[in-house]
């Protein structure tokens, strides 16, 4: 076993390293960037250096500033996580070369899964299904949209370097394969540096099925499945293992091949192979095709670990110092069931739209498994993923675990920025996924109905509005029999409330002329005589209620409230972010929905369109600027507004 090793990655998966490097005696390095020098992987290390600005191109993607690192610490190994450097065949032949152990498989491995078309011409040959689609050389676009016409649509467009869902369109019809093309194309290259894609056929009532496998350069086993289907513009959101429905000979089968696809290619270390699965009539050993092979850990990982009691990492470890296989196929066992929640800082409404701001606050359940890589007063920034944390639970049963990572979920708590919660609260209630209805169109299908659940009621506005009143602590309020004033308004960025004392620890509340009776009472609040499982918490950023569906409030001083103006036409950068496109010049007619600019941010590109018809008055940002979250982009004619 290594006695110490760099990490080179960040946030929780860097975290989640360090933590089973502890368990087994050995010392870590971790790398950080300027804008991760106060980061929480940094603090866990035994020793961390700094490897340069805060892009990853100036710093963890810098494979010669982290080889030198572990040269310079005297670490033996360099553990990759997932992301950045994990699946770059270049950086592993540079490892060797420099006498270190790279903590995952060979480049050649990584090279033969690294391009998705000619890992399907591999697996092919190994004899694993693979989708029928369009995988070559050729990226005429008329050619490949003749390709995606022979194939019959929907059609899928996706990058062949790289993953995560950057790169990927689906297309309905022959009308919009022309800008879903170059769209995939265009973010393909800022991802990748590759713009070439291949075209497959989409399957309906899809399921995303995949299989963790685990080599060491001789043969491997599987640790089973796990099932990744509910999804958001490509991005897994809630995953689980076992798999629901899954029946003795489909996991076999699936198995089977996902052990021929990593003994293909002599693979050692942790990987796993993709499946996309047809669901339309349950899981069947002749409905599932190959998608892509993962060299490397996967994020939901902590899944497979909780159904098999195996610790992934540490077989990574034993694996890459020389050790055999820890086991054999017959050893592993299923137990029970998992599910992992990706809590994420964004904004949902608008369009899962990543966010950034100040962990104000931050409180995990107990009785979960939290993987995080930040802790409260942490920024989450604009340089990197904004994964919160992975919230991670394991029952008995599949309708226990589920139950428990609801309440988990509910019992966390997260302000100072917008996140995903309450939004993944809703997932946990949805009656098709309870029942294991589960396929990759579930949450567009049903996304109205799931942001209506995730919005706050007034009751809950109700307790916001008794904390901006400073009126929400119940060692205070149990030690008066009056608050004083007993009457007055409060008001927060956005809103405004009556509240009115009643007596020892009762209040109303009129929020827009409705009155809403709280008390608190037997140790909870009581909202109009119905008893209410939330907390009010008082932090910098303002004042929040958690328990279900969060809200926070930012108080304000009426005297320094301001009107903004409305209908100014001004389309705003959503987040801070490189403007990569303006597709429009003053003076030009645009219709409502027309494209006005690309936005890249968080890796993915984001398409700004009008909100309304006019005219372009003038155009504030150009192609290269990197701007601000508000920053003012393009601006309507303000005649256009009256019209």
């Amino acid at each position: 076993m290594f006695s110490k090793i760099l990490i080179a990655n960040r946030g929780e998966i860097a975290c989640r390293v360090i933590d089973t490097c502890r368990r087994l005696g050995v010392g870590t390095v971790a790398v950080y960037s300027d804008a991760d020098r106060g980061a929480r992987h940094v603090a866990m290390a035994d020793e961390a250096v700094h490897i340069g600005g805060p892009a990853p191109k100036d710093s963890y993607l810098r494979g010669d500033a982290i080889i030198q690192a572990a040269l310079d610490t005297g670490a033996q190994a360099i553990h990759p996580g997932y992301g950045f450097l994990s699946e770059n065949p270049a950086f592993v032949d540079e490892v060797a070369a420099a006498g270190l152990v790279f903590i995952g498989p060979s480049a050649d491995a990584i090279r033969a899964m690294g391009l998705k078309d000619a890992a399907k011409a591999l697996m092919e040959k190994a004899g694993v299904p693979v989708v029928p689609g369009y995988h070559g050389d050729n990226q005429d676009a008329a050619f490949l949209a003749g390709q995606a016409d022979r194939i019959g649509y929907p059609v899928l467009i996706k990058a062949v370097a790289g993953g995560g869902g950057k790169g990927m369109r689906k297309v309905d019809r022959p009308g919009g394969f022309a800008d879903a093309l170059a769209s995939a194309q265009g973010e393909a290259q800022t991802a990748f540096g590759n713009p070439a894609v291949l075209i497959e056929r989409y399957v309906t009532a899809p399921r995303h099925i995949e299989v963790q496998v685990f080599g060491d350069g001789l043969r491997a086993v599987h640790l089973f499945e796990r099932d990744c289907s509910l999804q958001r513009r490509h991005q897994k959101v809630i995953e689980e293992a076992p798999a629901p429905g899954m029946t003795p000979e489909m996991r076999d089968a699936m198995g089977s091949a996902a052990v021929r696809a990593a003994e293909a290619i002599g693979y050692a270390g942790a990987g796993t192979i993709e499946f996309i699965v047809d669901g339309s009539h349950g899981l069947r050993p002749d409905g599932f095709w190959f998608m892509e092979m993962n060299t490397r850990l996967q994020v939901e990982h902590p899944v497979t670990e909780a159904i098999t009691g195996v610790d992934l990492v540490e077989w990574q470890l034993r694996v890459a110092s020389g050790e055999p296989l820890p086991a054999r196929q017959q050893d592993l066992t299923i137990t029970g069931h998992s599910f992992e929640a990706r809590l994420y800082a964004e904004d949902v409404p608008a369009g899962f739209l990543p966010a950034t701001g100040r962990l104000a606050h931050l409180r995990f359940a107990d009785g979960a498994r939290n993987e995080t890589g930040v802790r409260q007063g942490d920024a989450i920034s604009p340089w990197y993923d904004p994964m919160i944390a992975k919230v991670v639970t394991h029952a008995p049963t599949r309708a226990i675990a589920l139950k428990a990572l609801e309440q988990a979920l509910v019992d966390t708590e997260v302000a100072g920025t917008v996140t995903n919660l309450d939004f993944l609260i809703a997932l946990t209630r949805h009656d098709g996924f309870r029942r294991g209805e589960v396929d990759t169109g579930l949450i567009d299908r049903d996304l109205p109905r799931l942001l209506d659940q995730a919005e706050p009621p007034d009751e809950t506005r109700a307790l916001a509005a008794l904390g901006v009143a400073g009126l929400h602590d119940p060692d205070v309020r149990g030690g008066v029999s009056l608050w004083a004033p007993l009457r007055r308004t409060v008001t927060w960025d956005g809103g405004e409330a009556i509240v009115e004392v009643l007596g020892p620890g009762a209040a109303r509340v009129t929020l827009d002329g409705v009155a809403h009776h709280v008390a608190w009472q037997g140790g909870r609040w009581w909202v109009n005589g119905a008893p209410r499982r939330s907390r009010i918490v008082s932090h910098p950023a303002g004042v929040s209620v958690f328990g279900g569906r969060s809200l926070t409030l930012v108080p304000q001083d009426p005297l320094d409230r301001q009107t903004e103006a409305t209908g100014s036409g001004l389309t705003l950068s959503p987040m801070p972010g490189l403007v990569k496109a303006v597709f429009v010049t003053a003076g030009q007619d645009v219709a409502a929905g027309d494209r006005l600019a690309i936005l890249e941010a968080m890796k993915m590109e984001h398409t700004l369109t009008a909100a309304r018809d006019g005219t372009v008055a003038e155009v504030l940002a150009q192609a290269g600027d990197q701007v601000e979250a508000g920053a003012p982009l393009i601006r309507l004619s303000d005649e256009d507004a009256a019209l």
